[in-house]
């Protein structure tokens, strides 16, 4: 799968995925054989992180 390059384009692909498709990250990953870690690290050098609870990326 292709996922958005930018950053923020990707927070927000991501969000509306985990909101309408899938109640975890860990889901998400393994549905489009993406690695999680990979996501994390991305999102993290923007201020980004995925919040368990809430099932979304939020700003820290």
């Amino acid at each position: 799968m292709n996922l958005p390059k930018d950053p923020l384009m990707l927070m927000s692909y991501l969000n509306t995925q985990l909101r309408d498709n899938y109640p975890s990250l860990a889901e998400f990953c393994a549905a489009q054989g993406i690695s999680e870690e990979e996501i994390l690290a991305k999102l993290s050098q923007v201020g980004y992180v995925y919040e368990r609870d809430t099932n979304k990326f939020v700003l820290k």
